[in-house]
């Protein structure tokens, strides 16, 4: 019990500076940037809309869940659907606060291929939703609502920042310390060594056990890096990092009611497949874990 909360101690201390400054990045902008302007871009048929939803999902901090709201949101403000499928693939796979939690944790280079990796496989399964699914005109609309706030836009930063962020994701990032403490201290060292041979074993094991679960961008990185010096490959570890938290089931079985059969067939597989793609290039340009992550193994 000791070895476990001494792990737990470790992973949060390395964590929490940049998890502080994420969420007020994220506070602001939710409170400066108008909501209007995230579907103004949005509308139009063509492959400069998919870019700009990858572009604006990819620093805001929504889970896999969090995101299906406010893609709906933007559904109804007519976003085309190559659009909402980019958003839908590229937001919850990481934003600010991830993206600075990954820098601490697992260095410089998973920091950089996280956003990337987001990026690219947002705009391609966006692009293939254009050319296979298309905008139907007769779909059925989906009613949204949006909160009007009011007051001091510090105190809005903050209290979105420190209070509803935390409400949103609290529990899940605690649930991912907690799972990288104990996965530090219950799995032997030699767990994954045993599929060292087929790094793609390892990454085809990662998607049976990420795909139906629930965990947000932020609270996968305590678990990745835990399952890295359990002797994880860096390519399976940013297949968690990139399946895990952009899709679930419930995510799945509200995007194919929402949005309809084909729709879900091809925002899932490009999730598995770019996953996997992006995983075999890390572990073919050897991409080293960053020194800061070796620091945290010898606290542990």
């Amino acid at each position: 019990m000791n070895e476990f909360f001494r792990a737990l101690l470790a992973v949060t201390a390395q964590m929490s500076p940049y998890l502080l400054l994420g969420f007020l990045i994220a506070g602001i902008l939710h409170v400066f940037v108008p909501g209007k302007f995230y579907s103004r871009y949005l509308s139009r048929d063509n492959r400069l809309s998919v870019l700009y939803a990858a572009l604006i999902g990819v620093p805001l901090p929504l889970c896999s869940c969090g995101v299906i709201p406010t893609a709906i949101g933007l559904k109804n403000e007519r976003a085309s659907k190559g659009a909402v499928a980019s958003f839908l693939i590229a937001t919850p796979q990481t934003g600010i606060d991830s993206i600075l939690a990954t820098f601490s944790v697992l260095g410089l280079g998973f920091a950089i291929i996280r956003p990337v990796a987001a990026l690219i496989t947002g705009v391609c399964g966006g692009l293939l939703i254009n050319r296979f699914v298309g905008d139907n005109a007769d779909e059925q609309a989906f009613e949204s609502s949006c909160r009007v706030e009011s007051g001091n836009k510090i105190c809005r930063v903050l209290r979105y920042s420190y209070y509803e962020m935390m409400q949103d994701i609290g529990l899940r990032l605690l649930i991912g310390l907690l799972l990288a403490a104990l996965i530090n201290v219950v799995v032997p060292d030699e767990f994954f060594l045993t599929f060292g041979s087929s790094p793609l074993l390892q990454m085809l094991i990662i998607l049976i056990v990420a795909v139906p679960m629930y965990i947000c961008s932020t609270g996968s990185i305590p678990v990745a890096a835990a399952l890295i010096m359990k002797g994880l490959s860096p390519g399976a570890a940013l297949v968690m990092l990139m399946a895990g938290p952009a899709v679930n089931i419930a995510s799945i079985l509200v995007v194919r009611k929402s949005l309809g059969n084909r729709f879900t067939w091809i925002y899932l597989s490009t999730i598995i497949v770019f996953s996997v793609l992006f995983g075999l290039i890390i572990n073919a340009v050897g991409l080293n874990v960053s020194p800061v992550m070796n620091d945290v193994c010898c606290t542990v």
